[in-house]
């Protein structure tokens, strides 16, 4: 079986600590993973999502509980593959969850319609403080699949998302985000709409939304212009109407899968006190720097 993984040289896998006091499980299929001050909470039984990423006890996920509202997903692009609702054996049906090695694995249902799967493994850095998730998707269909991996983030409608890009645009045929380009970034104050909203933007590996206190980033591969599936983008935001929601999103290159295939794409998350008000400026994108190049 061939493995295909896409990943950045600057993220090094090898020598995170996962021990088992890291882990902890409930009876109703959640799994915590405690990282220092941090903590991530996985339901294996809700599609592997991760439902809740705390630093201390101060939550930074939406926790709507309508459904395609709450934490933190993962599907295939590109979207015109499925148009919606999302495949039910990566979004929502259980996931079966165990250890290996450093990590926490969960691997999904084998998808009916299109014949592949998802993994999740989940491993902690102490040094960092960071929460590296790595996204499988396995080919078990006996045809070729072309697919990207795409990770789908809620989070409050409040605070600031920003990144590097030097413009937005309008995507899935919404209204475009009020994104302004100063200071070396993209920078879009949440603010409340009665649209769907939701742009496209080729970035530079990693994106941040700050709010209460603190600054949450993600690192990731960064993508040539020509990577992305059709019609999407390496980096997306999508404002959910009225004061509630916001998805900070991220896209692997799109890939050709032969029967029998994976793609493996990794994914960091980092989660830290902020304390400056949430607003353009060249220290809170000092800071997310310094943060992806550790």
């Amino acid at each position: 079986m061939k493995n295909i993984l896409l990943s950045l040289a600057a993220i090094t896998l090898g020598g995170m600590m996962l021990s088992a006091q890291n882990i902890s499980n409930s009876e109703d299929g959640k799994y915590t993973i405690t990282n220092g001050d941090v903590t991530m909470t996985i339901d294996a039984s809700r599609g592997g999502k991760i439902v809740s990423y705390k630093y201390q006890d101060q939550e930074v996920l939406s926790q709507f509980r309508f459904p395609n509202s709450f934490g933190s997903t993962f599907w295939t692009s590109p979207q015109s593959d499925w148009n919606w609702p999302p495949v039910r054996e990566y979004d929502s049906m259980a996931y079966e969850a165990y250890p290996e090695s450093d990590s926490l694995v969960l691997t999904g249902q084998k998808s009916e319609r299109f014949g592949m799967r998802i993994r999740k493994s989940f491993s902690a850095d102490e040094k960092t403080g960071a929460i590296t998730i790595t996204y499988t998707i396995i080919n078990e269909s006996g045809q070729i699949r072309q697919v990207a991996p795409w990770e789908i983030t809620r989070v409050p409608n409040g605070g600031m998302v920003f990144f590097q890009a030097k413009e937005t645009v309008p995507a899935n045929r919404m209204k475009g985000l009020p994104f302004t380009f100063e200071k070396g970034a993209a920078w879009f104050v949440m603010d409340e709409d009665r649209a769907n909203r939701k742009i496209n933007a080729d970035g530079k590996g990693w994106l941040a939304f700050c709010d209460k206190g603190l600054m949450f980033v993600k690192k990731f591969q960064d993508l040539d212009p020509s990577q992305p599936a059709p019609a999407e983008a390496e980096i997306q935001i999508y404002a959910n109407p009225g004061k509630t929601y916001v998805e900070i999103e991220e896209q692997g290159a799109y890939t050709k899968l032969e029967p029998g295939d994976e793609l493996s794409w990794s994914v960091t998350w980092y989660l830290f006190p902020y304390e400056t008000e949430a607003e353009p400026s060249k220290a809170a994108l000092k800071k997310a720097l310094k943060t992806v190049r550790k």
